[in-house]
């Protein structure tokens, strides 16, 4: 329950978003801080964030679930890469076996959080709507769970001729499950995670299913299921056989990604030659052949090479090359060349978006988040009791949050204890030098490079993308920092 300043409902801690993260965050709030009041706000009616807004055919994890579900609740199926139904469930049963689901409000989208050094709390606007009788909450401590993109649109490039197309067109984030394929000739434009989800999965039904690419991606194949995984569970306890499995994951993430980092060509050459076995005489190097190092951008993973599978098997194909038009039949190439289409799906990418969309006020001057940098990752510098939680580029999402989280419960705990109400991170830039948040060159990061926030040169501003790193910056160090300032 709340309590209330007049008639303004207030919380110890207000969560914003009820995805993975809003779930985490909930847990850890009430397991490690059972003092403290909070409300997790949604702005859509029902939990999941993008697990229940993407309903696009085959959609799926694009980590493994041992390291993506939660530590405190632990994935028990031997699937490495599950279905977004599964994960929605399992999101849903993680909220109710632990009481988190009576802690979200639905229908509660953030417009604005302005704090006040004078009143030492922040004031959540909401937009209105008819089932919230209030548009204003407030809190001392504000968490973002909100994710990093925009729910209402995806990214959509101009693309020429688009409203000639006879066909239908849709983005993948606006998928509906009315959308006929069965027997249609499909082209799915892109080559990120969400195009070789799509493309196995739409040439099941399809007369055949085009993935029309600018660039390629690095696509490797792994295992439906983790054979390790089910061994271990047959001869360990059940607790013990999860944190062997989890930490096999999270290392073999790791290497490969130092792998990669440090072996770049060879790294190349084994995932081309995966595919090139996968696929068979089908195969076309130049359409494996990315223009940049393995993990520049994120690998694709497809479980048991279904991608793969599909090309070699004759219902699927990858053309790469650019778009010069849409046309009445589809699309017209800078090559020349004509494909004809009756669907069109556009995997073009996700819009950024920071903080669910949200302005920010400090004592009533507008935030300018591009200004600020992320001390640890978790928190802004210069905005008091704030903190906000994004995953990793190159591993699991949930791996970062959950030890993002951890750490805000720390603070808060440190908080309690001195008597302290308001933590504040200061930068330092006669010490520091400042760097672009993510060391990252996909697109939608690119495009958002202005409105991230900034890191620093050196730890505690430096993000690492490291979860060994991050374990003893986040979970096992301690909060008396000389760049946190408590009052």
């Amino acid at each position: 329950m709340s309590d209330t300043f007049g008639n303004v409902p207030f919380y110890d801690v207000i969560v914003v978003g009820a995805g993975l993260s809003g779930i985490g965050a909930g847990y850890h709030l009430q397991n490690e801080c059972p003092d403290k009041t909070f409300a997790i706000l949604e702005s859509r009616a029902s939990m999941g964030g993008t697990w229940d807004l993407f309903k696009y055919p085959g959609i799926r994890s694009d980590s493994d679930m041992y390291t993506l579900g939660f530590p405190f609740n632990p994935w028990k199926s031997d699937k490495t890469l599950a279905d977004g139904p599964a994960i929605l469930q399992y999101i849903k049963d993680t909220a109710a076996k632990f009481g988190i689901d009576k802690k979200i409000q639905y229908h509660h989208k953030v417009m604005d959080a302005s704090w006040s050094d004078t009143e030492k709390l922040w004031t959540i606007t909401l937009a209105p709507h008819e089932q919230v009788p209030y548009t204003q909450l407030q809190c001392r401590f504000l968490t973002m769970c909100s994710g990093y993109y925009d729910y209402k649109n995806g990214y959509l490039p101009e693309f020429a001729g688009r409203e000639e197309f006879k066909g239908h067109i849709v983005h993948p984030q606006q998928w509906t499950p009315d959308i006929d394929y069965a027997d249609k000739k499909v082209i799915v434009i892109g080559s990120g995670a969400t195009a070789v989800t799509l493309v196995p999965e739409l040439a099941k039904k399809a007369a055949h299913v085009t993935m029309l690419q600018r660039t390629p991606t690095y696509i490797a194949a792994v295992p439906g299921t983790d054979k390790i995984a089910g061994v271990l569970r047959k001869v360990l306890p059940e607790k013990l056989a999860y944190k062997v499995i989890r930490w096999k994951n999270i290392m073999l993430a790791i290497g490969v990604f130092n792998f990669s980092r440090k072996w770049p060509n060879k790294m190349r050459q084994l995932l081309q030659k995966g595919a090139k076995k996968s696929i068979g005489p089908a195969y076309e190097q130049k359409h494996f052949d990315p223009p940049y190092n393995p993990w520049d951008q994120r690998m694709c993973l497809v479980p048991d090479g279904d991608l793969f599978k599909a090309i070699r098997k004759g219902s699927a194909n990858i053309v790469t090359d650019h778009i010069e038009r849409f046309t009445p039949r589809g699309i017209m190439l800078k090559s020349g060349t004509e494909l004809e289409a009756d669907l069109i799906v556009t995997a073009t990418g996700l819009k950024v978006q920071l903080l669910g969309g949200m302005t920010m006020h400090l004592n009533g001057a507008l935030v300018d988040a591009g200004k600020t940098h992320a001390y640890r990752g978790v928190m802004f510098s210069d905005i008091p009791n704030f903190a906000f939680t994004v995953g990793y580029t190159n591993a699991s999402w949930t791996l970062k949050c959950d030890l993002s989280l951890q750490f805000v419960t720390k603070v808060l705990r440190y908080m309690d204890a001195h008597n302290h109400e308001v933590v504040t991170p200061r930068f330092d830039s006669d010490t520091f030098t400042s760097e672009p948040l993510l060391d990252f060159n996909a697109g939608y990061v690119l495009r958002a490079a202005d409105m991230l926030p900034k890191q620093g040169s050196k730890h505690p501003w430096k993000v690492y993308q490291n979860y060994v790193r991050d374990l003893m910056s986040l979970k096992w160090s301690g909060v008396a920092d000389k760049y946190l300032e408590y009052k």
